[in-house]
């Protein structure tokens, strides 16, 4: 018969087997990972800030892993039907999605949505940070906010916004907007920001808010004119635009982010290593550089931090779509 501390130690030692074999295992996953090519789906349609976005990040994992890192607009339903792909898939590594700050908006004003955020999706890292910016139409008669204010008073309901959808971040933008300018401006959902943009440069749609990244470049080359940004500070990028509390809407502040999710039960040390790579890219100098020069702050936070950053941007919706009174569409 074997003694009690002969049992103990044999216990003991079948843990620590298991335990190495566990981080064996691990450590192996993580050095084989990707062995075929990756869909990074993107929720909206090609040429908005989040696919700009997700192609730079795809260009460089691509290069590092030898890999392919495929990029798949599957836009519609302001962003979901995207996401709820990446939920519903093999929890494998493979599959993963842009997300943006619409998506915590999403999740309190749409009735329906095909995944929950906090339980079918494990965040990965937040990508970026940036302003939107209202443009109009450079044949709009207002050249500042205040005499667009003034312009849509004396034109109630005449005057139209667009967005990437209804539901999204930029609507919520031109809701707020005409909340606290006490106007009523009429929205215009589009399926992803650049059908929308091309809208507002053809002078379809008057103004719509939009991420630097994206307006910048038509901005610069005269195609719209910029009348603030909505970050509670100028942006570094275009110190040269105010912000829409110092252009005379006091409490206005929005902020556009994109960040990366894949679906629940991925192992973690492959949540790691897209974290620490994507991380990695954003702040390699050229990439970093890139990102500033289109309105953008590289970010790259660890999962946790990105959950945290998530939960907190549930909440603060939840409170704006209840001081405004919007109901659930």
């Amino acid at each position: 018969m074997f003694s009690p501390s002969y049992c103990a130690r044999a216990v003991l030692g079948a843990a620590l087997l298991l335990a190495w074999a566990a981080l064996s295992n691990a450590a192996s996953m993580d050095a084989a990972f990707p062995n075929r090519p990756v869909r990074l789906i993107v929720p909206f349609s090609p040429g908005g800030g989040t696919d700009l976005t997700a192609r730079l990040i795809a260009q460089k994992l691509t290069q590092a892993w030898r890999q392919q890192v495929v990029v798949d607009n599957r836009p519609g339903a302001n962003g979901t039907i995207g996401v709820s792909i990446a939920a519903k898939s093999t929890p494998d590594g493979y599959t993963l999605s842009m997300i943006s700050a619409s998506h915590t908006v999403n999740v309190n004003l749409l009735k329906t949505i095909p995944y929950d955020m906090t339980r079918d999706l494990a965040p990965v890292t937040q990508a970026t940070r940036q302003p939107y910016a209202l443009v109009v139409n450079p044949s709009l008669q207002a050249r500042s906010v205040k005499e667009l204010v003034a312009l849509a008073k004396a034109q109630p309901g005449k005057l139209n916004f667009g967005s990437s959808g209804r539901g999204g971040l930029s609507h919520l933008s031109g809701e707020l907007f005409g909340e606290l300018a006490g106007i009523k401006i009429v929205h215009i959902p589009y399926k992803g920001g650049n059908p929308a943009m091309i809208d507002v440069i053809a002078g379809r749609i008057q103004m719509l808010f939009s991420t630097l990244l994206q307006a910048g470049p038509h901005v610069k080359a005269g195609k719209l004119r910029a009348l603030a940004v909505t970050t509670p500070r100028r942006w570094a990028g275009a110190p040269e635009i105010p912000t829409m509390i110092e252009a005379g809407v006091p409490g206005y502040e929005v902020t556009q982010w994109y960040g990366l999710v894949m679906p629940s039960g991925v192992p973690q040390p492959i949540v790691t290593k897209f974290s620490s790579e994507v991380s990695r890219v954003l702040h390699d100098p050229a990439v970093k550089n890139k990102l500033a020069g289109d309105g953008a702050e590289a970010v790259g936070s660890t999962p946790a931090q990105f959950s945290a950053h998530v939960r907190a941007e549930l909440a603060k919706w939840a409170k704006i779509i209840k001081q405004i009174g919007l109901e659930k569409i």
